[in-house]
């Protein structure tokens, strides 16, 4: 490693990798800027951005209810429930929590499009119902 040809060649590679490492971190600056910049309000918000924010909010387990109720006869104060969480187009899950005397036992259960492969109790689809309306029950 001593030859200065070997050594140049080295050193050329080297700094062509820094500018190569710097024109990419440039760029992803140049990208993060230009998102703060929309953020911040100072550059108009194309299509492209609104779709993409759109779609994130469309996604997102936004639509919330739960339902309370007394799984047996004997207990009171409403302690188990069903809560149902959705995105837009319906999809998410259901939580319920089934409160007994000596136990308690938890169940989650997926929702596509609104609708679940498992059986839903009266309890799950009136939360998932009133997820997807908006209105809040039990």
């Amino acid at each position: 490693m001593s030859d200065p040809s070997t050594l140049t060649l080295l050193t050329l590679g080297v700094a062509c990798l820094a500018l190569v490492g710097g024109a990419v971190a440039v760029g992803q600056l140049a990208r993060v800027r230009s998102q703060l910049r929309v953020m911040e309000g100072h550059r108009p918000v194309g299509a492209g951005d609104l779709a993409a924010l759109r779609e994130d909010v469309a996604q997102a387990l936004r639509h919330v209810a739960v339902v309370r109720y007394d799984a047996f006869g004997d207990m009171g104060g409403r302690l188990s429930f069903s809560a149902a969480l959705v995105d837009d187009r319906g999809d998410g899950l259901v939580l319920s929590a089934i409160h007994a005397r000596g136990e308690s036992r938890t169940y989650a259960k997926g929702v596509v499009r609104g609708r679940s492969d498992t059986t839903l109790t009266p309890e799950e689809q009136q939360a998932l119902a009133a997820a997807r309306t908006g209105s809040q029950s039990g």
